[in-house]
C-alpha cells in the first residue's frame, strides 16, 4: 500500500497528534537555539546614542557632553567611534542623571510613594488583534524609560511566554507556570513562578497548557465555595510582589472565561485592542456587553465594586492608506470619544518579520531593516507606549 494512504486506512488518532506536536516542539526548540547561537537563549542588543538620547530625554549633545567631562562613563565604542550602550548601562545614566541633573525626578518615572502598583490588562474577545504584539511591545518600552515592569501570561497558549524565548511545552511541562499561583490546590507565592529574563528591569510569568484546567477547576471551586473566590487570587497573589514592581501588563487570553474575568478583578487600567474593522468592532461590542454584565455578577460574589482608573482602546493593525479601516478608526472615536488612543499601533512589516524569529522591534538590528520601514514601526510603537504612560503617570496623580 501507498504510505501516503496509510492514515486514510488506519485513520488518525490522538497519538498521532501527540507525535505531531512533539515533532513540532523538538524542531522549533532547535531552531530557537541556532536563532539565538552562541547563547542558546534571547540576548538584548546595545542601543545607540540617538535611541539612549530619545529615552532620557535629553539631547544628543548633552550625552555627548557627560561622556566627555567624565560624568558619565564610558561605553563600547565601535571602530567608528559611535557609542553603544546595553539597557543596564542606560539605566546607569538615568540613576546618574536622577542625582545630578536638573528636574531629577523626571529621570525616574516610577511609583513614588502612595502610589499604587498599575495593573494594566491588555484584553479582546477574539484573536488577531495584537494583545500580545502590544503587550510585549509596551513591557519592553516601559522597562527601557526606566519602570521596574512585570508581565503575565494568562493565556494557555502562552504565545508571550514563546516571545520571550521559553519553550512553555518543553520547560515548564511540569510546572513553574502563572497556573501554579492561581489553582485552587497547592498554590505557590507568585515570586516562586517569576522569570528573570534578559531584558534589563523586565520579569515575567510564563504560561502552559495546563493553565486551561484552571476554567474547570474554578467552575469546581466556585461550587463548593472554596475561599479565597477566583475574582480575587491574582490580585492576592500580586500583593506579594508588588513592592518590587511599577507595572504590571496582563496578556489576556481571547475569550471571557475565568482567566480573564481574574485578570479584570485585579487590574487597575485596561487597555482593549481592536482591529478597525467592522466584525472586530462588533465582536469588540459584544465583549463590552458580556464584560458588563459578567463582572456586576463578580461583584456581588465579592462584595465591592470593580473599577479601573482608566479603560483605553487601541486601534491595532491599521494602515493609514485602508480608506475603509480610517473610515472605522474614525467611527470608534466619535462613539467612544476620549477612550480611544490618539496613536494606533500601525500594521508594519517591520513587526511582522521581527515578529518570525519571537522578536520585536527594540531587539532587532535596525541595519538589518530598510531605515524608513524601521522607523516607521519604532515611532508608532514609541507613540503608543507615551501616550499610555502619560495616561499611567495621571493615574499616580502627575503631568
Amino acid at each position: 500500500m501507498d504510505d501516503r494512504n496509510v492514515g486514510y486506512a488506519q485513520g488518525i488518532g490522538s497519538s498521532d497528534i501527540g507525535a505531531f506536536a512533539d515533532n513540532l516542539a523538538e524542531s522549533l526548540d532547535r531552531q530557537m537555539k541556532i536563532a539565538f547561537e552562541p547563547e542558546e537563549r534571547k540576548s538584548l542588543r546595545r542601543f545607540s546614542s540617538t535611541e539612549v538620547a530619545s529615552l532620557l530625554r535629553v539631547s544628543t549633545s548633552n550625552l555627548r557632553n557627560r561622556h566627555k567631562d567624565g560624568s558619565f562613563p564610558e561605553v563600547h565604542t565601535d571602530n567608528r567611534g559611535h557609542r553603544f550602550y546595553t539597557a543596564q548601562e542606560i539605566d546607569e545614566l538615568r540613576d546618574i542623571l536622577g542625582r545630578t541633573g536638573k528636574n531629577a525626578e523626571n529621570y525616574r518615572p516610577g511609583r513614588r510613594e502612595g502610589d499604587r502598583l498599575q495593573v494594566i490588562s491588555v484584553v479582546n474577545f477574539k484573536g488577531g488583534s495584537s494583545k500580545t504584539t502590544a503587550t510585549i511591545h509596551l513591557a519592553q518600552r516601559y522597562a527601557l524609560r526606566g519602570y521596574r515592569v512585570l508581565v503575565l501570561d494568562l493565556d494557555p497558549q502562552a504565545s508571550l511566554t514563546t516571545f520571550f524565548g521559553f519553550r512553555p511545552e518543553l520547560e515548564f511541562a511540569e510546572g513553574g507556570t502563572i497556573y501554579d499561583a492561581l489553582r485552587y490546590e497547592e498554590q505557590v507565592p507568585l515570586s516562586a513562578v517569576i522569570q528573570k529574563t534578559y531584558f534589563h528591569k523586565l520579569d515575567m510569568v510564563p504560561a502552559g497548557l495546563m493553565l486551561s484546567e484552571y476554567e474547570t477547576e474554578t467552575a469546581n471551586a466556585l461550587a463548593r465555595r472554596v475561599q479565597p473566590i477566583f475574582a480575587e487570587r491574582l490580585a492576592l497573589a500580586l500583593e506579594e510582589v508588588e513592592a518590587n514592581y511599577d507595572i504590571v501588563l496582563i496578556d489576556c487570553p481571547p475569550q471571557l472565561g475565568f482567566l480573564t474575568l481574574t485578570a479584570l478583578a485585579a487590574s487597575t487600567g485596561l487597555l482593549v485592542t481592536v482591529v478597525p474593522g467592522m466584525l472586530d468592532i462588533a465582536s469588540m461590542s459584544q465583549f463590552l456587553k458580556l464584560a458588563s454584565e459578567t463582572v456586576k455578577a463578580v461583584e456581588e460574589a465579592i462584595g465591592r465594586r470593580v473599577t479601573w482608573d482608566f479603560v483605553k482602546f487601541l486601534i491595532t493593525r491599521y494602515e493609514p492608506s485602508d480608506g475603509p479601516q480610517t473610515q472605522m478608526a474614525g467611527y470608534l472615536r466619535s462613539i467612544l470619544a476620549g477612550q480611544v488612543m490618539t496613536e494606533p499601533m500601525l500594521k508594519s512589516t517591520a513587526i511582522s518579520d521581527a515578529g518570525m524569529t519571537q522578536q520585536t522591534v527594540y531587539e532587532v538590528d535596525p541595519s538589518q531593516f530598510i531605515r524608513k520601514t524601521i522607523d516607521r514601526a519604532l515611532t508608532s510603537v514609541n507613540g503608543v507606549g507615551d501616550e499610555l504612560e502619560q495616561t499611567i503617570q495621571m493615574a499616580w496623580g502627575r503631568r
